[in-house]
């Protein structure tokens, strides 16, 4: 199969998305019908249609409308869970790791050294501790199968290297720094995307602006929110992987949500951080803080873990408890104190944890379930971003449990996504870096674009590092159909609000 063809079979746009809304209203059942287009919902739809069943996903919003896109954007080892003697969670986690890193998404995904710098308010207990638990990091990346050529395991580094890795951390009483590895996302969003369109590209029917009613576990109500049309489609079997919002489809499970918040910065905020820069929260042996750099030259800041109760909002905000807790947080090692004023954005996400009793939401485990309703409809919680391929392969055996299909051993292992590429190859792409970076393969398609409209080669706001031409790919290619979608999903320049005003008027033009 050729590249071009390759894109044409997984390319998301209107066009495409009305012809199978059509093909839907001819009423012939399916097999799997999945409800939410996150990243779970992608997986499950991808799993599902990589073993030969007649997918169809709908998301009432937008890909990666929800809590996909308001992650910290790292591929975690699980380490943290370790603490917690969450051992099972830990190795998935690592083993997932691996899998996105090395076959499945080497093209958004990298090696993310993270400094602990051994500053005087780090006692000698906290710092075994936090040496100890990275050499338990070591263990399990190895166990995993990770080669030390993609994640070197932790050292003891000194200050001089610790500062070159997080220049703006204090210099008085530095003894040093501790330092692990671990995996980054170049966006979250764009992974929801790729699988997306690899799901696509194996049958599956992706179809956003679809709001899913009357759900049971063989039927739904499905409304076009463009036209206003309406539709009931039978299934096989129906998928509830809604995250924050999956009790609302499935009265029968109660959820816990807590509440992720991050603040965006300038890169220069930080001195150019190539690391993420790990900060012991104060009084606590197992949680931090952490600063990392991320797209369009920002650093974000993270992470809270605060329960969110009462009604889930389409989009979280971070409130000034969490804002100051941050900051005064990530000041304990900064010469140079943050302020709000040096906040450019903020975004908040919220986890879909089960209830399971009185504990703190910090304290709930991040394994996910896969339950059955008394009406048979299969729901998908828990769990968490790097596990996404394991939960949706946990859903699909429970799919065709429940339902008797027959359907193929799962793929998904070793299944790269839309644009894999890595290594030797991934450097040969004669793309600029940036690229590469957020589309692999497909960089060159972006070039293609532009040759024949030099317009597309500019930048969509003065010095911003996206051009047109990734707009109208987003159009054409990835199932973008409003400004919203191109701004805040497929890049995230909306994070910061004198960008997005910036940037608008040649979001708009792309549909043009």
């Amino acid at each position: 199969m050729t590249g071009n063809s390759t894109q044409a079979d997984s390319a998301l746009n209107a066009d495409r998305r009305q012809r199978e809304l059509r093909a839907l209203g001819e009423g012939d059942t399916i097999d799997v019908l999945v409800i939410g287009g996150g990243i779970t919902g992608v997986g499950v739809a991808l799993d599902a249609a990589s073993r030969g069943l007649r997918t169809v996903l709908v998301e009432k919003h937008d890909l990666a409308f929800g809590t996909s896109r308001w992650s910290s954007k790292l591929v975690h080892g699980g380490l943290r869970y370790l603490a917690s003697g969450g051992v099972g969670i830990a190795h998935e986690s690592a083993v997932e790791r691996d899998i996105l890193l090395t076959r499945t998404a080497p093209h958004l995904t990298r090696a993310l050294p993270q400094v602990v710098p051994l500053l005087p308010n780090i006692g000698a207990a906290q710092k075994l501790l936090v040496r100890a638990g990275f050499v338990a990091g070591d263990v399990l990346r190895r166990t995993a199968g990770t080669s030390a050529s993609v994640l070197p395991r932790s050292r003891r580094v000194a200050a001089a290297e610790a500062l070159r890795f997080a220049p703006t951390v204090r210099r008085d009483g530095l003894r040093g720094g501790l330092l692990a590895w671990d995996g980054q996302l170049v966006d979250d969003a764009r992974l929801v995307v790729g699988i997306a369109r690899t799901a696509a590209r194996h049958g599956a029917s992706i179809l956003t602006r679809v709001e899913a009613t009357e759900v049971t576990g063989t039927s739904a109500t499905l409304r076009d929110r463009l036209s206003g049309e309406t539709l009931t489609v039978t299934a096989r079997s129906v998928v509830n992987a809604t995250g924050v919002w999956a009790d609302q489809v499935d009265p029968s499970i109660e959820l816990r949500p807590s509440r992720g918040t991050h603040l965006v910065f300038d890169a220069a905020a930080f001195g150019d951080l190539s690391a993420s820069l790990t900060v012991p929260i104060p009084g606590s042996t197992s949680r931090f803080i952490f600063a990392f750099p991320a797209a369009h030259n920002r650093v974000y800041l993270g992470l809270t873990d605060e329960e969110a109760p009462g009604p889930v909002p389409d989009v979280p905000h971070a409130t000034d408890s969490e804002i100051d807790f941050l900051l005064d947080t990530v000041n304990t090692v900064l010469r140079e104190p943050l302020t709000r004023a040096d906040i450019r954005g903020t975004f908040a996400g919220l986890r879909p944890l089960l209830r399971t009793g009185d504990d703190s939401t910090a304290d709930i485990s991040r394994e996910h379930a896969v339950l059955t309703s008394p009406t048979g409809l299969i729901t998908v919680v828990g769990g968490k971003l790097t596990t996404y391929r394991k939960m949706a392969e946990d859903t699909v055996d429970a799919v065709i449990a429940h339902a008797h299909l027959t359907a193929s051993p799962c793929r998904t292992r070793d299944l790269p996504l839309v644009g894999a590429v890595s290594g030797a190859a991934r450097d040969r792409i004669p793309a600029p870096p940036r690229l590469v970076e957020r589309y692999g393969s497909e960089a060159t398609a972006i070039l293609q674009l532009a040759q024949g409209d030099p317009k597309l080669t500019e930048p969509v706001a003065p010095e911003m590092d996206v051009t047109a031409a990734e707009f109208r790919f987003a159009v054409s290619h990835e199932g973008a159909l409003d400004a919203d979608d191109l701004l805040d999903r497929r890049t995230r320049i909306g994070l910061v609000e004198s960008d997005r005003l910036a940037a608008q008027v040649a979001a708009e033009a792309a549909f043009d």
